[in-house]
This record gives C-alpha cells, sequence and structure tokens, in this order.
C-alpha cells in the first residue's frame, strides 16, 4: 500500500506542475495582451495629436480673420455710415426674417454655411463679402449689420449687431457678433 500512497503522490505533485505551467501561460498572455493594448493607445495618441494641433492652428487662424473683419468693418463705418439706417441685411434665400428672433430664418439658427451660401447668391445688405486675407487667399471674412430692434414700435437706427463670419480651409468658420451704438 505504501508504493500505491507514493504513486498518488508523485501523480499529484505531476499535475500541480503541469497547472502552475498552465496559469504562467494565461499570466503571460494576460500580459502581451495589456502590452498591446498600452501600445495601440500610444499610437492612436501620437497619430492623433498633428491632426488635433493642426485643426488648432487653423481655427485660431481663422479666428483672427474673423477679428481683422471686424476691424475693417468698424473702420468702414466710422468712415462711411451716420446711422445703421437701409444697412441691414434682412433677408435668407430671398425670404424676410433674417433679423427677427421670432422668425424660423433668425441668423443665429442658421449655420455659417448657410449664411455665407446666401451671401454668395444675394447682395442684400454687406458691408464685406468674402474678403481674401492678404497672406492667405483661402482665408476670407464677410460682415454684415442686423437689426437689433426688428419689432420694436419705435425704430432704432442708431445701434446694431455687426456679424462677420470668416472661414478657412477643412470647412473651418468663426461667426464674431459685436454691438454697435452711434454716439
Amino acid at each position: 500500500m505504501k508504493q500505491d500512497k507514493r504513486i498518488s503522490a508523485k501523480s499529484f505533485l505531476d499535475g500541480a506542475v503541469s497547472r502552475e505551467r498552465g496559469v504562467a501561460l494565461i499570466v503571460v498572455i494576460l500580459v502581451l495582451a495589456f502590452m498591446f493594448t498600452v501600445g495601440l493607445a500610444l499610437f492612436s495618441v501620437t497619430r492623433t495629436g498633428p491632426t488635433v494641433s493642426g485643426n488648432m492652428r487653423w481655427h485660431q487662424t481663422v479666428f483672427n480673420a474673423a477679428e481683422a473683419g471686424v476691424d475693417s468693418a468698424l473702420r468702414y463705418i466710422n468712415e462711411n455710415m451716420a446711422d445703421f439706417y437701409g444697412q441691414y441685411r434682412t433677408t435668407f434665400g430671398g425670404s424676410p426674417g433674417f433679423d427677427d428672433p421670432a422668425n424660423l430664418n433668425y441668423f443665429r439658427r442658421l449655420t455659417d454655411q448657410q449664411i455665407l451660401a446666401d451671401i454668395k447668391t444675394s447682395a442684400d445688405n454687406y458691408i464685406y463679402s468674402f474678403v481674401a486675407m492678404p497672406y492667405d487667399n483661402d482665408i476670407t471674412y464677410s460682415a454684415f449689420l442686423i437689426d437689433n430692434n426688428v419689432g420694436s414700435p419705435t425704430p432704432d437706427h442708431t445701434d446694431a449687431i455687426l456679424v462677420c463670419i470668416a472661414q478657412g480651409p477643412q470647412n473651418t468658420t468663426v461667426r464674431l457678433e459685436v454691438t454697435l451704438a452711434v454716439q
């Protein structure tokens, strides 16, 4: 009987060693899978970094163009307008309501691309239309005035909203709005 116990003890030890080898294999596979996942994440981050920084650069460049458009429009307004009567943009696609907050065609409900497409097809009161920047012809700005007192019982043409939309490559747009008042 002693011999049987030894055999069974030996069999038991052999089984434990083979189970340990199986566990070690699983641990190695898990560690490799984790390292592979971390490697893929690092690859993804390093690959998208330049794209994100390029988009940020374009956005900043187009924002600077919008600021230049506001400055240029303010200069034009100061030199050429005593008040804003008849200078407002009022229609979108030929329909009134571009300056009326209650209307579905109100300029703040429209995308920059929609407004720019309308300016391209309509010569209805704008200060500037697609003025190219001197350093890059792919970056343009457009500026126009909106009546901020539309629907008021007493019209006031001494204040307005100046809107400047700049656009650049990769469908980048920036819209700036400035409230103006004649002094």
